[in-house]
C-alpha cells in the first residue's frame, strides 16, 4: 500500500519542477556523490540537453531507444528512492532500543565500579592493619636515634665545658679555638631545650666563658701594649693564638678590641699634628702621608705576623688615619678661612690625592664596608668612572678640528682614561680625604673665574690691535674663518674641567659650570657683539635724491638709459668694506663654532659631574646668546646689501613711467642692484664657505626683505603709462631671474638654488608681475577689472588695489566706484567664482591678460628686443 501510494505521489508530481540547492549543499553533494552525469549538474538545461543527444535530424531515427533509455533509468532511479523511503520508516524504533541499552549497560558499569570502590577501600584498611606495627617501630627508632644524638651532644657540652674552664685559667689559648667552636655547634643544637633547668645552666657557663675569654684577652692586649714593660714588648704566640680566639667570640670583641688597638697606634699622630702644632697646618700635609708610611712600615714588620690576615690590621689602621685626617683638616681650614689660597689649597689636594691613589694600590678597601662613610666615597667615584665612556675622549679626531672637546690630545688625559678602568680598585679611596676641600674649592672657582675674566680682557685688547692694524694682518677674518680667542677659550674651559673634576665633580663642578657661563656671555657681548661694524646711512642722501627727482623728469627714455649711473652715484650711501663683511662673517663662524661647542661642553659637564647634579646644568641660554649673534650678524649683511640697492629703487621710484613711449633694455637700476648682488654675495659666500646654511639663511632673508620693499617701490612709480608697464615687467623678469640666481651668482660651479629660496623668490616676484599685468590691464568694464585683480592678487586688500588705481593715473571720483566693485567682490566670493556673472567684455578680457601664451609671448618678444639692443 506504501509503494503504491509514492508511485501516485511521484506520478502527480510536475515535470517542470527544478529544485536549486545553494552552493554550500551542492557543494556537499558533490564531495559525496561525485558524478560527471550532465542530468546531475546544478546549470542543467534540458534544450541543451537534447541538442547533445540529437545533433541532426538523421539522429531523430534512434529518438526510441533513447527514450526508452530515459524511462529505465527513471525506473530505477524511483526504485532507489523507494527502497530509502521504506529504510527509514523503522530508524525511530530503532534508535529507542538503542537508548534503552546503552542506559542499561550503563548502570551495570557503576554497580562494577562500586564494588571496586569497596574493595579498595578493605584493601586499604587491610595494609594499615599490617604496616601498624611498623609504624611503630620506625618512630621508636627515630625517637632513639634523637635521643642517643641528644645525649652525646649532652656529653660533648659538659666535657666542653670543662675543659674551656680549665684551658681558660691557663691562658692556652692555642687548645681553646677547636673546643669553643664545637661548644657554640653544640649550643645550636639545644636551642630548643632551653626550658630544662640542667641544659639552661650550661648555657649560662658557655656564655660566661665567652665573658671571660674577652675580657682575659682584653687585658692581656692591655698589658702587653700599654702596661709597664709596653717598650719592651714582643710579640709572641698566646697572643696571636688569641686573637684566633676572638675571631670565633662575639664580632663586637673583635671590633672593641680594634678599635682600641688602632687609636693606640694613632696616639702619636694625633698628638704630633694637633692644631697647636706648626706641623698640622696644610703647607706641611706632606710630613702627615709620610708619617703613617713609615708607621705602617714599621707595624708590618713587627707585629704583622700577630694577627690573622683577614683582620686587615694594616688596612684598618690607614683608614681610621684617614678619617682623623679629613676630621682635623676640616677643623683647621674652618678656623684658618683667611690663610687659604689657591696655591696652598691645589697643593694639598694634588698632595693627598696622590696618598690616596698609594693607598688603593696598597690595600682592598674592603674594611670601608664596614665604615659609614663607605658609600659617599663610592659616589664620589662614580662619576670617575664615567670619564673612560665619554665619547668626547676618543682619540679618533682627525687633528683638524679646533674643538678642545672632539678628542683629547694631551698624554696626560689619556694616562688617565687608560688607568681608570686598569685601576678600579681606586674608588673606595677617592675622596676619602680630600672630601674635606670641598667646601673651600670655591677659592679655586674664584681664582678660574679672575684667570678667564684676564683672559677675555686679553682677546678684546687684541680684537682691537688687530682691528686698527692693517687688512693684511687679518688673514683669519678675510677668510671669514673661526677666531682663535674661541678656540683658546674652549681649551682653557677643557683644562680647568678636567682639573675640577679631579678634584671634586659634586656641588663645586656647578660653581664651575656657572663661572663658564658667564665668561660664555662675556665673550659674546664683548668679542663678538661689540665688535661688529655698524651701517651708517649719508646725511645727504635725501637731498641729493630730491635733485635726482627734478632731472629725471625731463629726461627721455634714451637719455634716462645713458645718465642712469651718474644719478644712482648722487645717492650713494656709506656701506661695509670687504674688510668689514669678511669680521662680520669671522663673527658669525665663531659664533657657530661657539654654538656648537657649548653644546658638547655642556654634555660634558653633565657627564663629568654627579647624576643627582646633572639636571642642574643648563647652557641654553648661553646657546640662545650665540644663536642671537648669528642672526645679528645675517641682519647686518642683509642690511649692508640693502642699502647699496636702496638708491636704485629709490630712483626707480622717481623715473618718469608715463613719459617712456618704447620698450629698451633692461633699466639702469636693475643694473645697479645686478652689480651690488655680484660685488657683495661672492665675497660673502666665499666667507661663509665652512656654514653654507647660514648663507642661505642670508639669502633667505635678503630675498624675504628685498622683494617686498621692491613691491612696495613699484607702487611708487605713479602714474604710469602701459608702455612703461612693460619696461617695468621687463626690469621686474630680469631681476627675478637675478634673484634666482643669486646663491651661485658669481660663481664658477653652477649650483642649484635651495628650494626654499626659490618658492620664496618666485612667490614674491610672480606678485609684482601680477600687479603690472594688471596695471597695463584696462579699467572698461570696471567689474571685469574688479574680478581680474581678485583673481590674479587673490591675496590682496583694499589699500593695495587703491595703489593699483593710483599707478594707473585714475582720477579720485573713478578710483571710489572700482573701489566699491572691489570691496563688493571680497564680500561675494562665490559670485566672482562662478562663470554665468561675467559681463560680455569680460571674456576677450581675460583672453587678452590672463592667457598664458600670450603672456609668454610678449616676455619672450620683450627678450629678444634686449638681446638685439646688446
Amino acid at each position: 500500500m506504501a509503494a503504491v501510494e509514492d508511485d501516485e505521489f511521484l506520478d502527480e508530481e510536475p515535470i517542470d519542477i527544478f529544485i536549486s540547492f545553494p552552493p554550500e549543499v551542492q557543494n556537499a553533494i558533490e564531495q559525496v556523490l561525485p558524478s560527471n552525469d550532465p542530468l546531475d549538474q546544478p546549470d542543467f538545461n534540458a534544450v541543451d540537453y537534447i541538442n547533445t543527444l540529437f545533433p541532426t535530424e538523421q539522429s531523430l531515427s534512434n529518438i526510441d531507444d533513447v527514450v526508452n533509455n530515459m524511462e529505465c533509468k527513471i525506473r530505477t532511479i524511483d526504485d532507489e528512492i523507494r527502497t530509502v523511503v521504506r529504510g527509514q520508516t523503522n530508524v525511530g524504533q530503532d534508535g529507542r532500543a538503542a537508548l534503552e541499552e546503552a542506559q542499561r549497560v550503563i548502570r551495570q558499569l557503576f554497580v562494577h565500579i562500586a564494588d571496586i570502590k569497596a574493595k579498595a577501600e578493605q584493601s586499604e584498611e587491610m595494609v594499615k592493619e599490617i604496616t601498624r606495627d611498623i609504624k611503630q617501630l620506625d618512630c621508636a627508632k627515630r625517637n632513639l636515634t634523637a635521643a642517643i644524638t641528644t645525649l652525646n651532644h649532652l656529653h660533648m657540652l659538659v666535657g666542653g665545658v670543662d675543659s674551656l674552664q680549665m684551658l681558660t685559667k691557663k691562658r692556652q689559648y692555642g687548645e681553646i679555638v677547636m673546643p669553643l667552636q664545637a661548644v657554640m655547634e653544640v649550643m645550636k643544637h639545644f636551642h630548643n631545650y632551653m626550658g630544662i633547668p640542667q641544659i639552661k645552666q650550661l648555657a649560662h657557663q658557655v656564655h660566661q666563658i665567652h665573658l671571660e675569654l674577652a675580657q682575659q684577652i682584653t687585658s692581656d692586649f692591655h698589658e702587653a701594649f700599654s702596661g709597664p714593660n709596653a717598650k719592651h714588648f714582643t710579640p709572641n704566640k698566646q697572643l696571636a693564638e688569641a686573637c684566633l680566639v676572638v675571631s670565633v667570640l662575639d664580632p663586637r670583641v673583635k671590633r672593641d678590641l680594634l678599635k682600641w688597638f688602632i687609636g693606640l697606634q694613632l696616639a702619636e699622630y694625633c698628638h704630633l699634628f694637633q692644631e697647636t702644632q706648626d706641623t698640622a697646618w696644610l703647607d706641611k700635609i706632606y710630613q702627615r702621608y709620610n708619617w703613617i708610611k713609615r708607621h705602617l712600615l714599621d707595624f708590618e714588620d713587627k707585629f704583622g705576623p700577630m694577627f690573622p690576615p683577614g683582620w686587615e690590621v694594616s688596612e684598618r689602621i690607614a683608614v681610621e688615619f684617614c678619617h682623623i685626617t679629613r676630621s682635623e683638616l676640616s677643623k683647621l681650614m674652618s678656623k684658618r678661612k683667611s690663610e687659604l689660597d689657591v696655591k696652598l689649597l691645589l697643593y694639598s689636594i694634588e698632595r693627598t690625592s696622590r696618598f690616596e691613589g698609594l693607598l688603593a694600590q696598597r690595600f682592598t678597601g674592603v674594611t670601608l664596608e664596614d665604615s659609614p662613610e663607605h658609600p659617599s666615597s663610592l659616589e664620589s667615584g662614580k662619576p670617575q668612572a664615567s670619564q673612560s665612556t665619554n665619547p668626547f675622549e676618543s682619540s679618533e679626531s682627525d687633528g683638524k678640528s679646533t674643538n678642545p672637546f672632539d678628542g683629547d690630545t694631551e698624554n696626560a688625559d689619556e694616562q688617565n682614561s687608560s688607568q681608570i678602568p686598569a685601576k678600579p680598585k681606586l674608588l673606595p679611596f677617592h675622596g676619602i680625604i680630600g672630601k674635606c676641600f670641598e667646601p673651600y674649592l670655591y677659592i679655586y672657582i674664584e681664582s678660574l673665574d679672575r684667570n678667564l675674566a684676564d683672559l677675555i680682557e686679553r682677546f678684546v685688547h687684541d680684537a682691537k690691535q688687530q682691528q686698527s692694524s692693517t687688512a693684511a694682518s687679518l688673514p683669519s677674518e678675510i677668510s671669514g674663518m673661526v677666531l682663535s680667542s674661541s678656540a683658546d677659550l674652549f681649551v682653557f674651559y677643557k683644562k680647568f674641567m678636567a682639573q675640577c673634576a679631579q678634584l671634586s665633580t659634586g656641588q663645586p663642578m656647578l660653581g664651575l659650570a656657572a663661572t663658564f657661563q658667564h665668561h660664555l656671555r662675556e665673550y659674546a657681548v664683548k668679542l663678538l657683539q661689540n665688535n661688529l661694524p655698524k651701517i651708517t646711512t649719508s646725511g645727504s642722501l635725501g637731498s641729493s635724491m630730491s635733485s635726482i627727482t627734478r632731472d629725471l623728469r625731463d629726461l627721455s627714455t634714451s637719455g634716462l638709459i645713458q645718465n642712469f649711473h651718474s644719478l644712482l652715484k648722487e645717492g650713494e650711501v656709506t656701506r661695509y668694506t670687504r674688510e668689514e663683511q669678511a669680521r662680520v662673517c669671522s663673527i658669525l663662524t665663531t659664533a657657530e663654532y661657539c654654538l656648537e661647542t657649548t653644546q658638547q661642553l655642556e654634555e660634558k659637564l653633565k657627564e663629568k659631574v654627579d647624576a643627582h647634579l646633572a639636571d642642574r646644568i643648563n647652557l641654553s641660554q648661553e646657546q640662545d646668546i650665540f644663536h642671537n649673534v648669528i642672526s645679528n650678524c645675517i641682519q647686518l649683511l642683509v642690511q649692508d646689501l640693502e642699502t647699496a640697492c636702496e638708491p636704485a629703487l629709490t630712483a626707480m621710484s622717481k623715473i618718469s613711467w608715463q613719459n617712456i613711449e618704447t620698450v629698451g633694455d633692461q633699466s639702469g637700476y636693475v643694473t645697479a642692484v645686478t652689480s651690488h648682488l655680484k660685488q657683495t654675495v661672492p665675497v660673502i659666500r666665499d666667507n661663509l664657505a665652512s656654514s653654507r646654511k647660514y648663507f642661505t639663511q642670508f639669502c633667505v632673508k635678503f630675498a624675504n626683505s628685498f622683494i617686498p620693499k621692491f613691491i612696495q617701490h613699484i607702487y611708487k612709480c605713479k602714474p604710469i603709462s602701459t608702455v612703461g608697464a612693460e619696461q617695468l615687467l621687463l626690469d621686474t623678469h630680469m631681476l627675478k631671474t637675478v634673484l634666482l640666481d643669486l646663491p651661485s651668482i658669481g660663481s664658477q660651479v653652477n649650483r642649484k638654488a635651495p628650494a626654499s629660496y626659490t618658492k620664496i623668490v618666485v612667490k614674491g616676484m610672480t606678485k609684482a608681475e601680477m600687479i603690472l599685468k594688471v596695471v597695463m590691464a584696462p579699467t572698461d568694464p570696471a567689474k571685469a577689472f574688479a574680478d581680474q585683480f581678485a583673481k590674479l592678487l587673490p591675496e590682496a586688500d583694499p589699500s593695495e588695489f587703491q595703489k593699483v588705481l593710483d599707478m594707473k593715473g585714475l582720477r579720485r571720483s573713478d578710483q571710489s566706484y572700482l573701489v566699491d566693485l572691489f570691496r563688493l567682490q571680497l564680500r561675494t566670493p562665490s559670485e566672482t567664482n562662478s562663470g554665468g556673472t561675467t559681463t560680455g567684455g569680460l571674456a576677450p578680457f581675460n583672453a587678452s591678460l590672463s592667457s598664458p601664451e600670450h603672456e609668454s609671448s610678449r616676455i619672450k618678444k620683450l627678450e629678444k628686443l634686449i638681446k638685439k639692443r646688446l
